[in-house]
């Protein structure tokens, strides 16, 4: 089931693959190499240029998230070239994204992490990481027994809303 605005259904189309539970708010763009996993909010994301962008399972977009997949090559031209460069994001299971975070491209975040508001992701984030700033950098981590207790008991938040229209998932 993929929750969404009626007026979302073309997103969904862009996308190469879709789970289960999928919410779409406004102002959603992704591109043709996207997959989502199951249990997924993006609310208010863009993921911009040609890369691939894999969101795993449990994943929670607060508003104004930008992906940047692409980039131009500056070694070719000035001030760069015409030729883009892109690279590719993997977000891992069980990931909290906050309000207006920008991710680069050629960045994983790994399972459990929790991006702070305002941050800019320049290099992986390891999992169960608490990371922020410009560049975000972790300043704390998850307890890891106290995580994997929640995942075995199956704490999950699943994601709804109000308003909604659905369609099937692959």
């Amino acid at each position: 089931m993929i929750d969404i605005y009626t007026s979302k259904k073309k997103i969904i189309s862009k996308a190469k693959k879709l789970g289960k539970n999928i919410v779409i708010n406004d102002r959603v763009k992704i591109n043709r190499n996207t997959s989502i996993g199951n249990n997924v909010l993006l609310n208010g994301v863009i993921i911009r240029e040609n890369g691939n962008v894999i969101i795993g399972n449990n994943i929670s977009f607060a508003k104004g998230c930008l992906i940047l997949t692409g980039n131009h090559d500056y070694k070719k031209g000035l001030p760069y070239s015409d030729e883009n460069i892109y690279r590719d994001v993997v977000i891992e299971d069980n990931v909290w994204i906050g309000q207006n975070v920008t991710i680069l491209g050629g960045v994983t975040i790994g399972e459990g992490a929790i991006i702070q508001a305002g941050s800019v992701v320049v290099f992986d984030v390891p999992p169960l990481a608490l990371v922020g700033g410009n560049p975000a950098k972790a300043f704390k981590y998850r307890d890891k027994l106290e995580y994997e207790k929640l995942k075995n008991n199956n704490q999950i938040h699943i994601f709804r809303h109000n308003r909604r229209h659905t369609i099937n998932g692959n």
